[in-house]
């Protein structure tokens, strides 16, 4: 049965979803990636497909921006839709020395300045972490294609312009690999509703430095990061995970 913002019956999605923010990267991930992919979802213009990577069926949807947005459709794909795995394939900032543009790290915890674990978590603090085989399997893929990856904490931002510059000195005293806006709301959704989830980004610009890739690096380094996290999916598979 549809929701209020997915179109189509049960079914229509695979048990994994790659989950950019873009949907026009969702489109771009079906066309690269998948074979025989077709449109399941254009509610609101947030893009769906499904289709096949190496034989094993897997769809890519667009989550919108922030913890809300990918609040909702995180909980539908997996409540409505009996999705197992969520695997969030985006971009971040960097903060730390060692964090440089174009590097690819998984976001093992995400802290957060949004109030939304603690919600759902009757006001104490909830730990969001990823799904541990998802992320040994993504670093075990990225190894294999010869991708450095950096494991560790994200931080999943409510405002992408923050008041508080200061702000980003302290995640890179605290160690923070990645400044994003989606992850802490997806582990909490998934650990809520008992589905698997993982955050693979690439980072697309250092805060403090002031560096940034260019268009064409961007999609390079995009492409090299959602092949890590379908070859995960495989791992994850051959582990019998799910």
């Amino acid at each position: 049965m549809a929701t209020p913002h997915i179109q189509g019956e049960r079914g229509i999605f695979a048990d994994t979803v790659l989950m950019p923010g873009d949907p026009l990267r969702a489109k771009h991930i079906a066309e690269t990636f998948l074979e025989d992919a077709r449109e399941v979802n254009s509610v609101r213009n947030m893009l769906g497909f499904t289709g096949r990577y190496r034989g094993r069926e897997i769809s890519v949807m667009g989550h919108g921006m922030g913890i809300p947005s990918v609040s909702i459709y995180a909980k539908e794909l997996i409540t409505d839709y009996g999705v197992k795995r969520l695997i969030r394939v985006g971009s971040c900032g960097a903060v730390r020395d060692d964090v440089a543009v174009r590097d690819v790290v998984v976001g093992l915890g995400a802290s957060t300045d949004s109030a939304v674990n603690r919600t759902r978590f009757m006001g104490h603090d909830f730990a969001a972490i990823a799904d541990f085989e998802l992320t040994r399997h993504a670093v075990d893929a990225a190894a294999a294609q010869g991708v450095a990856v950096k494991v560790g904490n994200l931080f999943s931002a409510d405002l992408f312009y923050n008041p508080q510059p200061e702000l980003f000195e302290l995640m890179k005293r605290y160690g923070i690999v990645g400044v994003e806006m989606e992850a802490a709301g997806l582990y909490g959704v998934a650990a809520e509703f008992g589905a698997r989830a993982m955050t693979i980004c690439t980072v697309s610009d250092h805060i403090l430095k002031g560096e940034s890739l260019p268009s064409e690096a961007r999609e390079r380094s995009f492409n090299e990061m959602v092949e890590v996290a379908l070859e995960a999916v495989l791992r994850d598979d051959a582990a019998g995970a799910v």
